[in-house]
């Protein structure tokens, strides 16, 4: 016994009768066991949580050098106004969120301002990158492992969905989700329960979803990559993030924000965007989108050593301003093309360029490198224009 628990029982065995000298040492014995059982017990307990405080910790660790890659949602253009709204509309419910948009249009930033409006504030908001996970650790970094569930599982660890619970996940890059654990995926959205990778014992879990992707979920649905009845229940609420070239109005209060935000992280003495500086910016169409920016302005205030900002941007993707009148006579015979020819010819550049170098993306012999862009940027405009590499 212990208090008024019962922790077990001690069976003596003995030819004679016992003393009452015989009995007392029993109960002094059993009552050292009952200390030493409630000690070990308490000492795994302390354990279990200590463990599960260092993976939280680790998880916040990196959250927290990672959270402030963009700000917060900045500007007040018509387009991210219609975001703001959508956001207000659905933060207070525990419904699903889609966020779609190309990469770098600063998705993350809606979902940490869903999460932060909604009633579970005050619980986690934990994010998984989708595209970064092996595919043989998927199910282990969703849903946790017992010790010894598998080669290297040296110990219990708790998953992302048990980190999250009671309050929000954060699936980015949603598409990139192998097809055999969706289905498990779709368990926790309809019966809110899990089981850990090594064991049989169903988990509770209260958890809201949000997604993001820079794919067409439902093309990919159509053509068997995505289950259809996972992206109808991810997607109850889809909220659409304009790409930056859409915000022009938001570019240069996103670019001072960058400013301020680089002075100080980086010690550099203040500095402040010139009427100029704003105008070159607006001018340029920013396939990157908000993380291009961020890069830009992160560049420029580091080389410029105190000096004139210089902004590394491809002058032939900038806006071009309005011609003089002297020129507009010539310009005027320049035909203008249509939204779908110049796709047409972006199309054909990207693929001239691809069997060029072989179908080869990356690296300084790849098509990305010829085209003057980044691998990232340039995987999204073909995903966007319907490229495909030759094998």
């Amino acid at each position: 016994m212990f208090g008024s628990a019962t922790l077990g029982v001690i069976a003596v065995f003995s030819r004679v009768e016992l003393s009452d000298i015989d009995i007392r040492w029993l109960r002094l014995f059993a009552d050292h066991a009952a200390i030493t059982i409630v000690n070990a017990r308490a000492f795994e307990e302390i354990e279990r949580l200590k463990r599960r405080l260092e993976q939280e910790n680790e998880y916040l660790r990196e959250e927290i050098s990672q959270s402030q890659a963009f700000g917060d949602l900045v500007g007040s253009s018509p387009a991210l106004k219609k975001v703001v709204e959508q956001i207000d509309l659905v933060a207070g419910t525990n419904a699903n969120v889609l966020i779609l948009g190309e990469s770098g249009t600063g998705k993350e930033l809606v979902a940490r301002a869903i999460h932060q409006r909604s009633q579970r504030r005050h619980r986690p908001l934990v994010k998984v990158n989708c595209a970064s996970i092996p595919k043989e650790l998927f199910e282990s970094e969703f849903f946790g492992h017992a010790k010894g569930a598998f080669t290297g599982a040296l110990r219990d660890r708790i998953g992302r969905f048990q980190l999250a619970d009671g309050g929000t996940i954060f699936l980015d890059e949603i598409g990139e989700i192998p097809l055999d654990l969706q289905s498990k995926l779709l368990r926790v959205l309809q019966e809110r329960e899990f089981e850990r990778v090594g064991e049989e014992t169903p988990r509770r879990v209260d958890v809201r979803i949000i997604a993001a992707t820079n794919r067409d979920l439902e093309g990919e649905s159509r053509a068997g990559r995505f289950r259809e009845d996972l992206y109808y229940r991810l997607g109850v609420f889809p909220i659409q993030v304009p790409p930056l070239r859409d915000r022009v109005a938001d570019i240069g209060p996103l670019a001072a924000h960058f400013v301020r935000h680089f002075c100080e992280q980086l010690n550099l003495p203040s500095r402040k965007l010139t009427r100029v500086d704003i105008e070159r910016l607006a001018r340029y169409d920013w396939p990157g989108n908000i993380r291009e920016l961020q890069n830009v302005i992160e560049r420029a205030l580091i080389r410029s050593r105190g000096g004139r900002l210089e902004f590394e941007i491809g002058e032939a993707r900038q806006r071009l301003p309005p011609k003089p009148t002297a020129s507009r006579a010539a310009d005027d015979a320049t035909p203008v093309l249509k939204v779908t020819e110049m796709k047409d010819m972006e199309r054909a550049n990207i693929e001239r360029a691809l069997r060029r170098c072989n179908g080869q993306v990356y690296g300084k012999d790849g098509a990305a490198a010829l085209l003057g862009m980044k691998p990232t940027t340039l995987w999204s405009r073909m995903r966007s224009l319907g490229i495909s590499i030759e094998k």
